[in-house]
């Protein structure tokens, strides 16, 4: 499962996690849940204990973390954020209003990113994108897909960012989901103009709670970008934590190895049970069905969230 694709007003969307508040409305302990609602790796990178100076000390840009994001993601064309929900809130803020095709369902954030900055927002299915890329100024696309799972071609995505760019366009694509396929990602091409990667530490790492993302994109946008987010926008431990996960290249190995078998035993054990996954990754599977409410709440009174 992951988080919902719920959109609505000015109210804050409802997504995944909420632990506390689902132990309180089933009266079971948090300790005592599986939470399943975020697509976070449950056995996220083990965080050491930090210097002192991580608590005590402004963040310095010289720290080492451009220089390990780079290598990690195989481009230095990148600025850090404090998760890339920052960037997914600003960055519609650096345009002047434009027509928007966004993938749907996906994350809902971007949808409400974009309208609420007065651009025209077009949600389009993914077998509709490539009509849409004609029509539009701006593309977003969640890749892999939450909470589809679909993906294009890296191909594709090439193209469609060729065709936006000639006439000023963006193609936004959220890997938030890539970790497990770094092979498939289009962070090595960063730095071309109309060409917005954003990463993140919170789902394959299991790092949510730290909130480090990046965005990788060409100079002039992570110059508006940084000025618009201001200073010191990651914090100290922050960066420490996302400096060595990001370096600790055996963890890694071992975790999409990991995953490789773990994704695909909870899809078959869906199946096996009546809800056959239409899609997902190796850290959620998409089950759409009629009976959703009904099985969150059965799943629920067991403690699975």
């Amino acid at each position: 499962m992951s988080e919902n694709d719920i959109h609505g007003g000015g109210q804050a969307l409802a997504h995944g996690g909420r632990l506390q508040e689902a132990a309180r409305r089933y009266g079971i302990p948090a300790d005592e849940w599986l939470d399943l609602s975020t697509g976070i790796n449950p056995v996220g990178w083990p965080v050491p204990p930090l210097p002192p100076e991580c608590w005590q000390r402004l963040p310095e840009a010289d720290d080492g973390l451009d220089e390990a994001a780079a290598a990690y993601y195989g481009t230095d064309q990148l600025l850090a954020v404090a998760g890339s929900q920052a960037a997914i809130q600003a960055l519609p803020r650096l345009r002047p209003p434009s027509t928007v095709a966004i993938l749907s369902p996906a994350y809902a954030e971007h949808r409400r990113a974009w309208e609420g900055a007065g651009h025209a927002v077009r949600p389009v299915a993914a077998e509709a994108v490539a009509e849409a890329v004609p029509e539009v100024d701006v593309l977003v696309l969640v890749h892999p897909n939450n909470p589809t799972g679909a993906t294009f071609p890296r191909e594709r995505l090439r193209q469609w960012h060729g065709e936006l760019a000639a006439r000023g366009g963006w193609l936004v694509v959220d890997e938030a989901f890539m970790d497990a396929t770094p092979e498939a990602s289009l962070a090595p091409e960063a730095g071309r103009e109309g060409l917005v990667v954003l990463r993140s530490l919170g789902k394959f790492f299991g790092l949510a709670g730290v909130r480090v993302g990046f965005v990788l994109a060409w100079p002039a946008l992570r110059t508006a970008l940084e000025a618009a987010l201001g200073p010191w926008a990651v914090s100290h431990p922050a960066r420490e934590v996302a400096r060595r996960a990001l370096a600790d290249r055996p963890w890694q190995e071992r975790t999409r190895a990991r995953l490789a078998g773990e994704g695909p035993r909870l899809r078959d054990l869906l199946a096996g049970h009546g809800l056959p996954p239409a899609g997902g990754t190796t850290l959620f599977q998409w089950v759409p069905t009629h009976r959703a409410e009904a099985v969150h709440g059965a799943l629920a009174q067991q403690g699975i969230l």
